[in-house]
C-alpha cells in the first residue's frame, strides 16, 4: 500500500499569510509603480514586467527581502526592534514608511489571529510600547519561523506574493488583460528565485539599499495630480 502524501503544516501556514486575497491594504499601494504609469515609462505588459524584474531584484531584496531573512535569524527580541529601527529609518519616501506601517500592523494582526507566538507577542508589544513602528516582512518572518518554515520557502512565499499583488494592481491601472497579467507572474519564478539567492549573499550593510530612480519615483508620487494608488 502506498503512503499517501501530506502538505507539511509550514506550508499551509506561508499560502495563507501569502495569498493574495490576505487583507493587508497590498492592493492599495503600488510603491512607485504609478509615478512611471503617469510617464509612461510603465505601458504595457512587457514594460511592466521589465519593472517588476528591477523591483524585485534591485530594491525588494535589499529591504523586505533581506529585512525578512534578518529577523528569521534574529536571536532575541532586542535584534528585532533594532532591524524595524533601521528599516524605517532608510525608507526616505514618506509613503513608503506609512505603507510599511500600515501593511505591518495588517500583517501582525492577521499573524496573531491565526499563528500565535511568543516573538508576535513580543513585537506587538514594543509597536505598543512605541519601541517599534512595524513592518509587513518582520511579522511575516516571525509567523513563519514559528511555524518551522524554511528560510528560502518563507522568502520565496513572500516576494512572490508582492510580485503577485503588483500585477493584480498593475491589471487594473494600465490595464492589462487577465491572460498577461498571468504571463508575468510567470516570468517572475525565475525572478524571485534570483533575488532569494541574492538575498543570501547580503548582510547587514546591505540594508534598506535604494535605486535612486525607484527612490524619486516613490517621492514624486505623494504629488501626482491622479492617483488609484496610496504609495
Amino acid at each position: 500500500m502506498q503512503n499517501t502524501p501530506t502538505s507539511s503544516i509550514h506550508l499551509l501556514t506561508l499560502l495563507q499569510l501569502s495569498d493574495s486575497a490576505l487583507p493587508t491594504g497590498a492592493f492599495s499601494h503600488s510603491f512607485g509603480m504609478e509615478s512611471y504609469l503617469e510617464s509612461g515609462l510603465v505601458h504595457d505588459e512587457h514594460s511592466f514586467a521589465l519593472w517588476l524584474h528591477q523591483f524585485l531584484v534591485q530594491s525588494l531584496a535589499y529591504t523586505d527581502g533581506l529585512l525578512l531573512r534578518l529577523t528569521f535569524e534574529a536571536l532575541d527580541e532586542q535584534r528585532v526592534i533594532e532591524l524595524d529601527t533601521l528599516i524605517h529609518a532608510s525608507a526616505l519616501p514618506r509613503q513608503l514608511r506609512l505603507a510599511a506601517q500600515k501593511m505591518g500592523a495588517r500583517m501582525l494582526a492577521v499573524s496573531l489571529a491565526g499563528f500565535t507566538t511568543p516573538d508576535l507577542q513580543k513585537y506587538n508589544e514594543a509597536i505598543r510600547a512605541g519601541q517599534c513602528i512595524g513592518h509587513p516582512a518582520i511579522a511575516f518572518a516571525l509567523a513563519a519561523r514559528g511555524a518551522q518554515a524554511p528560510i528560502a520557502d518563507a522568502l520565496t512565499s513572500y516576494l512572490f506574493s508582492t510580485a503577485t499583488s503588483l500585477t493584480q494592481n498593475a491589471i487594473r491601472a494600465i490595464p492589462l488583460g487577465q491572460d498577461a497579467g498571468q504571463r508575468v507572474i510567470r516570468a517572475m519564478h525565475e525572478t524571485v528565485a534570483e533575488t532569494v539567492s541574492k538575498i543570501f549573499t547580503l548582510d547587514d550593510q546591505d540594508l534598506g539599499l535604494a535605486v535612486p530612480g525607484l527612490e524619486i519615483a516613490q517621492m514624486r508620487h505623494e504629488h501626482q495630480r491622479a492617483r488609484m494608488f496610496m504609495s
